[in-house]
């Protein structure tokens, strides 16, 4: 695991506006995870959970669901970056999502985490990042999404 990037209250975080944060440590996406978030949510189209018939489909294997990949998200988010001194951080929504490519199962993934804004609202701040998810030796990443968090100073 990565150590976070840590940023002394939300007046810190404004600072990095503009730049990338850097990335979270890779993890294997495994079958395990896929059939886990089938059961979780319902989706049991075969591209994810028959290995066998996946083998003879377009990807050669069982991919991930692209709503997995980002609910991974707030995990490999914690690995990147951290605000001290604040009440609390909740997930607000997402402006934009986006799955460029498939992540056949058995494949790394990590993010990388640029700040785009961070502006008051009422109840906190809104901080809204561009999270981008890649798999190791891939050309596009397989994830890009812009996070809307709430903190609370």
């Amino acid at each position: 695991m990565t150590t976070p990037r840590t940023f002394d209250g939300i007046a810190d975080l404004e600072k990095s506006v503009g730049t990338h944060l850097g990335h979270s440590t890779w993890h294997t996406i495994t079958q395990e995870q896929v059939d886990g978030f089938a059961e979780a949510t319902g989706d049991h189209q075969w591209l994810h959970v028959d290995p066998a018939k996946a083998a003879e489909g377009p990807f050669g294997t069982t991919i991930a669901h692209g709503y997995l990949t980002l609910s991974l998200i707030p995990m490999l988010c914690w690995e990147v970056y951290d605000i001290q001194g604040v009440r609390m951080s909740v997930n607000y929504g997402v402006n934009k999502v986006r799955f460029p490519a498939p992540i056949p199962v058995g494949s790394r993934v990590r993010a990388g985490v640029e700040v785009l804004e961070v502006t008051p609202g009422s109840g906190g701040y809104q901080v809204v990042t561009r999270v981008t998810a890649e798999r190791d030796g891939g050309d596009k990443p397989v994830c890009v999404a812009d996070t809307v968090t709430v903190v609370v100073p």
